[in-house]
């Protein structure tokens, strides 16, 4: 288990919140997220703002699992993340956007990483929580992490944590309450 200095997270989360530019917010977002995530055994990070073949779509980030035992042995070897720094909480356009992005690759899994959490009622499962919910029937396991969840993080074992969290609450009620 590596230790994540909150310190740290907290510089990253500032730089991300005091930019004036939307792009600059979302490379500080990426930054955090890389920061992190590289931190965990088995994790490479491949890709950051690819633009793909005919500029139709871009991934922030693309990892490459290795599936170590004491990484995440339990997910598959190829995730994207998504970064979305906004203000507000993330629409449903934006996450069927990443749905879809999961769907034309195959994938089965992806981190939303929502700063202030995605649109939609948990309990009554609307919005952007209902995209979450109806992609679980063609198996694509999206997971949303939010400013308060990286804020928290203090070490690779309770993000490890976390994410075990997320699939389970996905598996167990349908949606996220993120």
């Amino acid at each position: 288990m590596v230790t994540i200095p909150r310190s740290r997270i907290k510089q990253f989360l500032d730089k991300s919140l005091s930019n004036s530019s939307s792009k600059e917010k979302g490379k500080a977002l990426e930054d955090l997220v890389c920061y992190i995530f590289e931190k965990i055994p088995g994790i490479e990070i491949t890709y950051r703002d690819k633009l793909v073949l005919f500029g139709s779509e871009e991934i922030d980030i693309a990892i490459w699992n290795n599936q170590h035992p004491k990484g995440f042995p339990f997910l598959p070897y190829t995730i994207l993340i998504e970064c979305k720094n906004w203000s507000g909480s993330v629409g449903n356009s934006e996450v069927l956007v990443f749905r879809d992005k999961l769907v034309n690759r195959g994938l089965t899994h992806g981190f939303l990483i929502a700063m202030n959490g995605i649109s939609g009622n948990s309990d009554s499962i609307t919005k952007a929580k209902y995209t979450i919910a109806t992609a679980l029937k063609d198996g694509k396991h999206i997971i949303v992490i939010t400013k308060d969840d990286l804020a928290g993080i203090r070490n690779t074992g309770e993000l490890i944590s976390l994410i075990k969290y997320k699939l389970c609450e996905l598996a167990v009620t349908g949606t996220t309450s993120s």
